[in-house]
Formats: C-alpha cells, structure tokens, sequence
C-alpha cells in the first residue's frame, strides 16, 4: 500500500518543501517525512495537490501519457460564449502545439473559500466561471487556453484529479489516505543471443 496525501494547496504556496527565497512552502502545512508532490500546481493556483511515498504512484498521477483527467473551476474575465467553449472542447493550438480536446462548460460562481488578496476585477468589465477538465498537464495550460479564447484567467482552483477531489478540504488542510501502489514496469529481458555453429570437423579429423 502506498501513502497518498489529499493538500488544498491556497494561493501564492510552492508546490515544494523549501525555498530560499522566503516564501511559504509545502513544509508550511504537511509535516510529514519522505513524501512528495505528484505533480505541480503553480505558485498563482490554488486547489487540490497530491503528494506520495511512493515512485510509481507518482509517476502514475503525474506523467502525462496516462491522460489521468483534472478539472478546474476557472474564473475568467468576460462571459465565454457557446463558439468559444467549443474551440476548448475542439483543442486550441497553443505555440507548443495543439491541446487536446477538453470538457468545458459555464458554471455558476462556485462556493469557494474567499482568497488572499481577492481577486482583481474592474467594474467595467464582467467575469464569468468555466468548469474546464484537461487531462495534459503542460506549462500554465488552463491559463494560456482561455487566454486563446480572449478570456484571461482571473482565479484557477483545480478541484479534482482522476477520483481524488477537495470536497471537505479548506485551504491549507490535507487529508491522508492509503491506496493501492501500482506496480513498477517489468524489466525487459534481454533475447539470448544463439551461438552460431562451429564449423564442423573434417572427415579426417572424426574418430
């Protein structure tokens, strides 16, 4: 059995244990030996991170050719209409090439926790909330997507990964659990190479 660590990681927190630079880390708020972050989520990003004791579990949650699915509540500013939101479920090309194609749908402001500092708006312009659910995981990607739509990304809280979610978490709490380790890729072994015949013995060499 592995080890595996539910984290509401809140606003402006490394998804890492230290920092010379002063600011709050994972050490922070999980005090626990041998564990690490199964993935990122950036220093701008709130939600759920998952943090294990274990290589192939992380490697499982985190490498992106499993396609495990996240999804986040994403504030944005304006009000993305039906054609924008296809493009999303469609996949958008981004300079480091096409996303795959994601879930996407407006939702109504969720009841999330107030974050520090709020959020900046402007009177004159509206925001909207999308329920966007990706399953790549490349640089900034939710953020860069709804840029491409002409909608920047105002909050971004990732909510779920795979079953894992943040319901019952607030920020800066986390949960411990036990699951089921997956095991580590058998190593390939190598074809035995055959000995090629000798050349066989001259009539006047038999006995």
């Amino acid at each position: 059995m592995a080890q595996l660590i539910l984290f509401n990681k809140p606003f402006q927190v490394l998804s890492q244990f230290s920092d010379d630079q002063g600011r709050r880390t994972l050490g922070d708020f999980i005090p626990l030996p041998a564990v690490y972050p199964a993935g990122r989520l950036d220093w701008d990003s709130e939600g759920l991170l998952l943090l294990t004791d274990d290589g192939p579990l992380q490697a499982r949650i985190s490498h992106p050719r499993f396609h495990l699915p996240k999804t986040y509540l994403v504030q944005v500013e304006g009000r993305p209409g039906e054609q924008e939101l296809q493009k999303l479920r469609q996949g958008i090309t981004l300079k480091d090439g096409p996303t795959r194609p994601a879930r996407a749908e407006r939702i109504e402001a969720p009841d999330l926790w107030p974050r520090h500092p709020p959020v900046r708006t402007r009177k004159t312009v509206p925001d909207s909330w999308l329920k966007l659910t990706i399953d790549e995981g490349r640089n900034r990607q939710v953020r860069r997507m709804t840029a491409a739509i002409g909608h920047p990304t105002l909050r971004l809280v990732r909510w779920q990964i795979g079953d894992w979610s943040l319901e019952g978490l607030a920020p800066g709490e986390w949960r411990a659990t036990t699951v089921h380790a997956p095991k580590p890729p058998a190593a390939r072994k190598r074809p035995r190479r055959r000995r090629s015949p000798g050349p066989r013995p001259r009539s006047s060499d038999r006995r």
